[in-house]
């Protein structure tokens, strides 16, 4: 299994833990990470310029493709993002022929060969919970986590495929083949707080602490989250406190540490 890893802006500059993590246990699992010129996802522009949102995409699916690779992603942004891309250029003719002149000037092209995929997918179907349980040497046995999948994974479910976006599934069953047993907490599909924090940061902060505090209610001992912008968020909102309120782990450090990593 050979993927081009995508990184985006948010895990280099904010969270490279996750990128540590996603190598790690991929390695450990026999996946093989191609590190390509991959330029930012283009979310930053899509409610401004539609066309530069899209040839950004577009540019880093065509160099995929130019190495006959499938592109992975542990940003969940990153990751809607692309996808979203690929149906905009499938199903807009006109955008296609612009984008198509912009990318050729560069050199590349696009045909949409080139797949694109999170980690929380590929770690629980493409890999598969058996064999994650085997590969198990520490389970997380008795640690209560309240599964964080984040907007982007589940909306629009058309777009993104991962699971369905109003009775998810796969984060729990991932989370118990490490042994760890996922709470049900009335609030895991709400948003983080983050997409608002910007232009609304009281407001923001209420989403993110309502979240918090639903957690810690469930009986959750940790947040575990498969989105960089919704783990950043979490430890923003508590960074003030002396101790957090509630601790947050990625999806890809609860599989290193069941592996013994």
């Amino acid at each position: 299994m050979k993927y081009a890893l995508f990184l985006g802006c948010k895990i280099p500059s904010g969270l490279p833990a996750y990128e540590t993590s996603t190598r790690a246990v991929l390695g450990h699992l026999g996946v093989e990470l191609v590190d390509l010129e991959f330029q930012c996802c283009g979310y930053p522009a899509r409610n401004y310029d539609r066309d530069a949102f899209v040839v950004a995409a577009t540019r880093n699916l065509a160099l995929a493709e130019r190495h006959a690779l499938d592109v992975l992603t542990p940003c969940m942004c990153c990751f809607g993002t692309l996808r979203q891309a690929i149906r905009m250029m499938n199903e807009d003719a006109p955008l296609r022929t612009r984008v198509s002149r912009s990318l050729a000037d560069d050199g590349l092209a696009w045909t949409g060969r080139a797949r694109v995929q999170h980690v929380l997918p590929l770690l629980a179907r493409e890999i598969g919970c058996d064999a994650l349980k085997a590969a198990v040497r520490a389970p997380r046995t008795e640690l209560r986590l309240a599964a964080q999948y984040g907007c982007h994974a589940l909306r629009p479910g058309d777009v993104t495929g991962i699971d369905n976006p109003v009775a998810p599934t796969i984060f729990e069953s991932l989370i118990r083949a490490t042994g760890a047993i996922p709470v049900d907490w009335p609030r895991r599909l709400d948003c983080c707080g983050d997409p608002s924090h910007e232009a609304n940061a009281p407001l923001s902060a209420r989403m993110t602490r309502a979240k918090i505090v639903d957690a810690q209610e469930s009986g959750a001992e940790a947040i575990c989250t498969a989105c960089p912008h919704c783990h950043l968020r979490f430890d923003a909102e508590q960074a003030a406190e002396p101790t957090p309120a509630i601790r947050t782990m990625l999806v890809t450090q609860l599989v290193g540490l069941a592996m013994g990593l």
